[in-house]
């Protein structure tokens, strides 16, 4: 059975950050914990890879490996394989905003874990609306960790 495919895509404005510092904090996967509360564990894998454990509002937790495919501070651009319960690519563009940061964040993905899979069908709206939040609460501890 093939996964469900989903595309996302967030924008976080920084306000009171540079886009050197922010990028720094979200390259480095390691450190998720400490400001974004749905990324539960992180465990290092090797210099490029990590193998992250989130869970949000439903009562499931997705376990996800992200390999570092492109990281170019200069650029503000990165992009990390993802692998486990969601396959597929995150892409992130960093950029200064005014007096801060933007951050857009797209990830296309296939779900591969057999919950999201059976579920697609009838859940697909309550799986999007737990994503946003962890989205929400991710730009919120975030913009709290840089203040």
């Amino acid at each position: 059975m093939a996964g469900a495919s989903y595309r996302f895509r967030s924008t976080w404005l920084l306000p009171g950050t540079v886009p050197e510092r922010v990028f720094g904090v979200v390259t480095d996967l390691a450190g998720y914990p400490r400001w974004w509360s749905d990324v539960r564990a992180v465990r290092r894998v090797d210099d490029d890879t990590a193998e992250l454990v989130c869970r949000s509002r439903l009562p499931f937790r997705l376990v996800v490996r992200m390999h570092r495919d492109h990281q170019d501070e200069r650029t503000g651009l990165m992009r990390v394989r993802l692998s486990g319960d969601l396959d597929g690519v995150l892409a992130g563009a960093v950029r200064a905003a005014g007096a801060g940061t933007l951050l857009e964040i797209t990830q296309d993905v296939q779900a591969r874990k057999e919950l999201l899979r059976r579920l697609d069908a009838v859940a697909r709206p309550l799986f999007r609306a737990n994503h946003a939040l962890m989205m929400r609460r991710g730009h919120r501890g975030l913009s709290a960790y840089l203040a």
